[in-house]
């Protein structure tokens, strides 16, 4: 078997910056450009401005900007150049702010690609953390243990699924379900048939960076360097209902894999329509639906879950980013039926489902699955896609912006990297995603509106860089 195209996709466009370009700008009442810096009040005394000068003579300037180009030089030096990182070093935050070395203050709408759903330094996230650490961290998967159980009753209570599987990250759940669905097929298949062993994926996806998770993930640039990946792929055109059914109904599709709403692919929403399609393909051939809610999951779409909107269910669906608050988890949820298939030694985790990043899923989930949170989630989402039409529509670059809840997209018709850069400098994070011409929003779901506000003047008032730099 071979991995198969049935939809072309391009190439995305990656940011490379460099320390020595980096300055923070801030707007004056005239929308010209004026460089400050940002102190954190413990750095300065008791009478001193929060905003200086750069051109001040100042030790503290000097040497906050002497340890931000250490940590930069020595990153370069000791770790593995696998990220093109923003050339800031952050060193703490507190709710949906975070500041750098230096003292800037920055308004995060990268949530740490979506994974910071209370912020920073949550107050009940951090007692469950240590209130746990102090009890116990860790035991493996040998024994048993209270978080674990309870987080997967609370899951199970709160979805379609009968049962979980714990992992560290979201490509490690997605492995599993690639495993889970394999096994299901052999379970299943009778009479001497041959089980369907292929996955169906979908233009735009992403679902993860291991061999198996990353063959099932669409851009070509993430699996040549890799090749030969996980055989068995096909990829379909994102929506093409009639192709996906057309294949499915060919009986070699195990399993197909897609996300309700797409993050990295440029955020993108699923239909009903669509996925009805594909859950009524799957019923008729044995396949089974997968629905990817790493990213979209859990609170992000307005909805606990992004599918429910859709009144479509599916048979395992997989979770990570937000669920532990930024501690490292995964998740896969199944239907009972999936999991009969499955036994003793067929997969495993060391790390996985331990006692600590349980009870910090906890606190997050106790938090994020009440309605008036949710509910205050889809209004927020709303206010900041209409701030941003008013603000942003007119632009001759901006050609959509989309998306449901707090995962957002402004689509252009250049490069997205120069605006992301320039909101950087003053003093906004966001994130590309696409073909890299799309401006990912994705803030803690606890941002204000008067922070959405001030997202927005900061998207609107940086927007002339894309004419500067076309």
């Amino acid at each position: 078997m071979s991995t198969h195209h049935i939809y072309a996709n391009s190439t995305t466009y990656q940011s490379s910056s460099s320390f020595t370009n980096t300055k923070l700008t801030h707007f004056n009442n005239n929308n010209h450009f004026s460089p400050i810096l940002h102190y954190p009040r413990s750095l300065l005394p008791p009478t001193a401005s929060l905003k200086v000068d750069v051109g001040a003579p100042n030790t503290i300037v000097e040497d906050s900007v002497k340890k931000t180009k250490e940590v930069i030089d020595e990153e370069a030096k000791y770790i593995v150049g696998t990220y093109a990182r923003a050339p800031i070093v952050l060193e703490k935050g507190k709710g949906c702010e975070v500041y750098d070395v230096q003292g800037n203050e920055y308004l995060d709408c990268s949530g740490g690609i979506a994974v910071n759903a209370l912020g920073h330094g949550d107050d009940d996230w951090l007692k469950a953390v240590v209130d746990q650490a102090g009890l116990l961290t860790h035991v493996s998967n040998i024994y048993h243990s209270l978080p674990q159980v309870e987080l997967a009753k609370r899951l199970v209570a709160s979805s379609f699924a009968n049962r979980v599987f714990f992992a560290n990250s979201g490509t490690e759940a997605n492995e599993a379900a690639i495993k889970f669905s394999r096994k299901y097929q052999k379970h299943t298949c009778t009479d001497g048939k041959v089980p369907a062993t292929e996955f169906l994926a979908f233009s735009n996806c992403f679902h993860g960076r291991t061999l198996g998770a990353l063959a099932l993930t669409s851009k070509v640039q993430y699996r040549t360097p890799f090749e030969p990946v996980m055989p068995g792929v096909t990829f379909v055109e994102y929506g093409n209902a009639p192709a996906a059914v057309e294949l499915i109904q060919q009986g070699k599709i195990a399993a197909v894999f897609v996300e309700p709403i797409q993050g990295e692919g440029g955020i993108y929403s699923a239909t009903k329509e669509f996925l009805q399609s594909l859950r009524n393909a799957c019923d008729e051939t044995g396949a089974l639906p997968v629905f990817d809610e790493v990213q979209c999951g859990l609170g992000r779409s307005g909805f606990l879950w992004a599918h429910e909107a859709f009144g479509v269910f599916p048979d395992i669906m997989t979770l990570a980013k937000p669920l532990a608050g930024g501690l490292p988890i995964g998740a896969v949820l199944v239907t009972e039926k999936v999991a009969s298939a499955i036994n003793y030694g067929d997969h495993g985790s060391t790390f996985a489902g331990g006692p600590l990043i349980c009870n910090a899923a906890l606190a997050v989930l106790n938090k994020i699955s009440k309605p008036t949170f949710l509910s205050d989630v889809s209004k927020k989402g709303l206010c900041f896609k209409e701030l941003l039409k008013q603000k942003l529509g007119g632009n001759r670059h901006v050609k959509e912006i989309r998306g449901v809840g707090l995962i957002i997209g402004i689509d252009l018709d250049v490069s997205a990297t120069p605006l992301v850069d320039a909101c950087r400098d003053s003093g906004l994070l966001v994130l590309t995603a696409g073909k890299g011409n799309v401006v990912r929003l994705v803030p803690p779901l606890i941002i204000t509106e008067q922070e959405i506000e001030h997202a927005a003047d900061i998207l609107s008032q940086t927007l002339h860089v894309l004419d500067a730099n076309n």
